[in-house]
């Protein structure tokens, strides 16, 4: 089976340098930047909506991205990570954002740049999540200043590693990497 759907005359276009699981599904109106990594179980459909994800965007095990029919369309920018089964769904999340796993991101919420979103936690829809924040709980609230190697720690180095984790995959690096 591919790992690609093509569906009302859209083909997904994922950028170059990216890897996909064998488990991974990407449906529709869906294009990427490059050095995406689209983990075990993860899927991105773009059969209601158009999905539009930057550079080195990680989409970890059994996420989902989708959005709302006439309604949302989801835009990621560059260097974010969708945790471990986390939901995006018809929302904007900027640059350098860290989605926490099992977290759920609703329609028409906006996660400005440097953001942490708690494992857990819910955005509700039409949340605004301002800059240099982590947002916990359910709503989610923000609940701790990201200050200096926080920022660097959490966000930059989790899409970094990412990259380096596809590349064990990859036949050329298999035996490197064990």
């Amino acid at each position: 089976m591919s790992n690609f759907i093509s569906l009302k005359g859209f083909t997904p276009k994922v950028g170059e340098g990216s890897w996909m699981a064998d488990t991974a599904r990407i449906v529709g109106d869906v294009e990427t930047g490059s050095k995406c990594s689209f983990w075990f179980g993860s899927v991105i459909r773009g059969d209601v909506s158009s999905i539009r994800l930057g550079d080195r965007v990680n989409v970890q095990d059994n996420a989902v991205i989708h959005a709302t029919f006439n309604k949302s369309v989801t835009s990621i920018g560059n260097d974010v990570s969708i945790g471990h089964g986390a939901m995006v769904h018809g929302c904007t999340i900027e640059d350098e954002v860290l989605v926490g796993m099992n977290a759920i991101i609703m329609d028409n919420a906006l996660i400005k740049k440097h953001v942490i979103i708690a494992a857990g936690a819910v955005v509700l829809e039409n949340t605004i999540c301002e800059s240099g924040w982590i947002y916990g709980g359910i709503p989610a609230k923000p609940i701790k200043k990201l200050e200096g190697d926080n920022l660097q720690f959490f966000i930059t180095r989790t899409a970094a590693n990412y990259i380096k984790y596809s590349s064990w995959y990859t036949q050329d690096n298999a035996n490197e990497n064990s």
